[in-house]
């Protein structure tokens, strides 16, 4: 049974962790379920909703994780802890 205004648990994962090439850009994810996704990984379960808090923008002629904008430099991707 469903409650209304009662929060439902997120089936969404949420980024914790990045790797990075010698160029400083993202190449891969963890996960706080413990998942190491590659990039195009990531790019999927990002467009099908399955990752919290990261949008998928088109630039540079081809899809780019970001994080979702809200003035907190900490939880950006770029700012994340290196695994």
């Amino acid at each position: 049974m469903v409650s209304f205004g009662q929060p439902q648990p997120s089936t969404q994962e949420q980024i914790i962790a990045v790797r990075k090439n010698e160029d400083g850009n993202l190449t891969a994810f963890r996960t706080n379920t413990g998942r190491e996704l590659d990039y195009q990984t990531a790019l999927a379960d990002a467009k099908a909703g399955r990752l919290a808090h990261v949008d998928v923008f088109h630039k540079y002629g081809r899809d780019i994780l970001r994080s979702e904008p809200d003035g907190i430099k900490e939880n950006n991707l770029d700012n994340l802890p290196l695994f």
